[in-house]
Order: structure tokens, then C-alpha cells, then sequence
């Protein structure tokens, strides 16, 4: 059997080895690039929603914006669209957002004995995927 022109058992053993290696070495990148896509989405999702509620609180009479957004919160999974109503898109699920106004007041501007006389509210909106900040959004608002 000096001329046999096949492969043993443990070449096609080792054989199989080296291609399975290789094989997990090309697909790797691949579904590091799903998850990373994954990540972009979410990314852009929520800079969206946060864009979307910081428009909405802008578009709010000034003597408002604190009353009806300074406690601002919507739990995870219960985001809603302009209208008020729940995303029921499952991308939506694992998302939460909140908002956090303050007055302030500038160096030029006299001091002020009550806050809702100031001429301007920081306003911040966070958005939330499962628990971890993922957008932010500040924005200085004047009458």
C-alpha cells in the first residue's frame, strides 16, 4: 500500500480541523458587524426619539415646560409617538426616555427671588436602551 492516494483517517481529522479554524475566522467579523450594526440602529433610534420629544417640549409655551415636562418620564417599553400613542415596533421595546428641565439665569441677567421668572430653561431628554444611556440631548430655551 506504499502508492495509496488517500487520506487517512487522521489526515481527514486534521483536515477538518484546519477548515472548521478558518471558517470561524472568516464568519467573526461578520457577526461582530451584525452586532455592531445592531448598536448603530439603536444609536440612531434614540437620537431620533430624543430629537422628536425635545422639538415637542420646544414647540410648548415657555410658562409650561416645566409643568408638564420637568418630571417627565416613560418607562421601558411604553414610548410614545407624537400623538400619544404606545411604539409597538419591537425595537421600541427595550427603550425608555426622560426629560429634566431647570431654570437658569445668566451673568447679565439681575438674580431672581423665584425661578419662574428667569428667561431661560436648560432642558435635557436621555434616552434609554435596557437601562443604558444611549442619546442625550441639551438645549437652552427662552421665551
Amino acid at each position: 500500500m506504499k502508492n495509496a492516494k488517500a487520506f487517512t483517517l487522521a489526515e481527514a481529522m486534521i483536515a477538518t480541523v484546519v477548515l472548521g479554524i478558518a471558517a470561524a475566522g472568516v464568519l467573526l467579523p461578520f457577526t461582530s458587524g451584525a452586532a455592531v450594526q445592531a448598536e448603530g440602529m439603536r444609536r440612531t433610534l434614540g437620537a431620533k426619539l430624543a430629537n422628536d420629544l425635545m422639538q415637542e417640549i420646544v414647540n410648548t409655551p415657555f410658562n409650561q415646560i416645566v409643568a408638564g415636562y420637568g418630571a417627565f418620564s416613560e418607562a421601558q417599553g411604553q414610548v410614545k409617538d407624537a400623538g400619544g400613542v404606545v411604539f409597538t415596533d419591537s425595537n421600541y421595546t427595550m427603550l425608555s426616555r426622560n426629560v429634566s428641565c431647570q431654570y437658569v439665569t445668566v451673568p447679565q441677567q439681575p438674580p431672581q427671588s423665584e425661578p419662574e421668572k428667569c428667561d431661560f430653561i436648560h432642558v435635557t431628554v436621555r434616552v434609554y436602551y435596557s437601562g443604558k444611556e444611549i442619546a442625550s440631548i441639551n438645549r437652552l430655551v427662552s421665551e
